[in-house]
């Protein structure tokens, strides 16, 4: 039977059949027709993975397996698994060999082991269903960022190529990373006293890690920042992944409930991250927690991205239990509806703002402006007072202060438009790279660019976005653009590094809506602007600021001996003596990126500890 007439889905549960032609047409047409309908259909495909990781899969039963494990089918679906934007490669540096791929079978949709036996929960041993487990997990954590209710828009990679590759038995070691010199997510194995431990079948852990990946893909210069901050915010994105993706999974809301009455403030396998590997390397029952206290006070001069991420994670948790709180107690809906407005409400409110934030250097206040500024243009009004409640999450924790609460709580118009020498029509702004720039170089003075500077268009997009009510937003124009100022590192503090230049990255997003309004301008200027104008001083002291949090960054990195400029190891594992920061030279200056992103062992307040490998999660 040729595949224009071949039946697809003869499983007991398929609602109807389809012919090749009708499902592709189908799936030409997905954005339009809704979950639900797409699961009814078969356009969205079940697949069995963790709710979080073997341990918890035997210790409690009923958060075993996830049964909303959706991922949307693709006509290019293939052996691997290999799709779209991924592809499984399962070789094993440690044993230096290469693992039969699942094979897809495209009649029955499903994933076969070498012996042909479908891939599911029976056969969790067989290296096929650690490959089919992270490849799902990644397809539905990409899906979840790319929706209307996310950023609304394809995310790129941050390195050249269209497939990110999933590894899901790197080597022996403890540790999992997202790599993009190799354009990859690593997940390595470890013994323990009872049985292997495969950080591949984690769903916390490979959502973490995918986190980095995209946000690499939607900033990728936030890589080349030297500031413990920019490195926190990472980390911070992958524990946010992890815990908002398993929000959205209504058993394991349905188990919460169960387990906490309502009260997120109590520990619960919400708020606690990677227990299987917690448990196994640092004698806890849970790696980290989104549950703490920490402030910005509690983090000044630290060096420890995982330690200064907790901040950040804890008062979006923060917002969280606010939310769930509000609308179980002050609007009266069931602990079931209040939490699932929760999810719904934090999906927009945690991921749309990151198409708002600066390309370069980003600190949690940027986040923090981000969220509220996000929130502000999806909801000028807000009736139920959600800014108050985020806003006040923010300066509880040290991120916003009281100055931001008095800026917000004044009157001001939402959108404006820029004050330009040049006017552009947005359609022609958007219409290429080219014309991008050529807007930028029409408008330096009023945007405060220097006239000197090789301004590059780092990103051009559009965006799509949904507000919770699945109301469609008005189309957003994206404009990320940076140059590079030089600085000399002058004095012995800099070690081998003295005498030598670095780039302090400078440039601006530019959020636009279809009417040429500004949504955001979130900008990280430098020092060279000429000019007597009270914006073009404020500018230049904002970049003299920068300059010395870089060069006193830097300091603090080459005293505490975190920078390499060598990456590799044996059987094609990272040298166990890599640091933080990894240097090279580019054009005559050296540039500085943040190595691949595991935690060394963060005991005594440094970068570096007794244990080499530990997981990023």
């Amino acid at each position: 039977m040729s595949d224009k007439t071949s039946e697809y889905d003869d499983r007991k549960d398929a609602g109807m059949k389809l012919t090749a032609a009708e499902r592709i047409a189908l799936y030409a047409a997905r954005r339009y027709i809704g979950s639900s309908l797409e699961e009814k259909l078969r356009i969205r495909i079940p697949f069995d993975v963790y709710f979080q990781d073997p341990f918890v899969a035997e210790h409690r039963p009923e958060l075993a397996f996830d049964d909303n494990c959706y991922v949307t089918w693709e006509p290019g679906f293939g052996d691997g698994p290999t799709s779209a934007r991924f592809a499984v490669v399962d070789y094993d540096a440690h044993k230096a060999i290469v693992e039969e791929p699942a094979r897809w079978d495209k009649r029955h949709d499903c994933f076969l082991t070498p012996d042909g036996r479908t891939v599911d929960r029976n056969c969790v041993d067989t290296p096929q269903f650690h490959q089919v487990h992270i490849w799902a997990i990644a397809q539905r954590a990409l899906d979840f960022f790319e929706s209307g209710f996310g950023v609304g828009r394809r995310i790129p990679w941050g390195f050249d190529g269209s497939r990110l590759l999933l590894v899901p038995h790197a080597g022996r070691a403890q540790n999992a990373y997202y790599d993009r010199a190799s354009h990859s997510l690593q997940f390595y194995y470890f013994e323990d006293e009872k049985s292997t431990l495969y950080t591949c079948l984690s769903t916390d852990i490979v959502n973490h890690e995918f986190g980095h990946a995209v946000l690499d893909g939607i900033r990728p210069l936030f890589m080349e920042s030297v500031l413990p901050e920019t490195a926190a915010f990472h980390e911070f994105m992958g524990d946010l992944t992890a815990i908002l993706i398993a929000l959205r999974n209504t058993p394991f809301r349905r188990y919460l409930i169960a387990e906490t009455g309502g009260d997120l403030d109590k520990d619960s396998a919400l708020s606690n991250l990677a227990e299987q590997f917690g448990r196994a390397v640092e004698g806890h029952p849970y790696l980290r927690s989104a549950r703490n206290e920490l402030t910005m006070t509690d983090i000044v001069g630290d060096q420890r991205p995982h330690y200064m991420s907790q901040v950040l994670t804890g008062t979006m948790f923060d917002i969280i239990v606010r939310l769930s709180r509000y609308y179980a107690q002050e609007r009266g809906h069931s602990l079931a509806q209040a939490f699932w407005f929760t999810i719904q409400r934090m999906q927009s409110v945690a991921i749309q703002p990151l198409d708002l934030l600066p390309p370069v250097d980003v600190t949690f206040r940027d986040y923090a402006l981000a969220v509220l500024r996000s929130d502000e243009v999806a909801n000028p009004t807000d009736p139920d007072g959600y800014r108050a409640m985020m806003l006040e999450a923010f300066v509880n924790r040290g991120v916003l202060n009281d100055e931001d609460r008095k800026a917000y709580s004044n009157p001001h118009h939402v959108f404006a438009r820029l004050d330009l020498d040049v006017f552009h029509d947005i359609d022609t702004i958007a219409s290429s790279r080219a014309d991008a720039y050529r807007f930028l170089d029409d408008n330096r003075r009023k945007l405060l660019i220097p006239r000197n500077a090789d301004v590059t268009v780092v990103e051009l997009s559009k965006a799509d976005k949904l507000t919770r009510e699945a109301r469609r937003l008005p189309r957003q124009v994206l404009l990320q653009y940076i140059w590079r100022e030089e600085v000399l590192l002058d004095g012995e503090q800099f070690g081998r590094f003295a005498g030598q230049t670095v780039s302090l990255l400078c440039g601006g997003t530019l959020a636009l809506n279809q009417n040429g309004e500004v949504l955001t301008w979130a900008r990280k200027p430098g020092t060279d602007l000429i000019g007597e104008s009270q914006s073009v001083k404020a500018e230049q002291e904002a970049g003299r600021s920068r300059r010395a949090a870089l060069l006193e960054a830097l300091r603090q990195r080459v005293r505490a001996g975190s920078i390499t400029s060598a990456i590799g190891g044996e059987a094609g594992l990272l040298a166990r003596t890599l640091a933080p920061l990894t240097s090279r030279v580019v054009d005559g200056a050296v540039r500085f990126e943040l190595s691949p992103h595991f935690g060394i062992h963060e005991g005594d307040n440094t970068d570096q500890g007794g244990r080499a490998w530990q997981i990023s999660s």
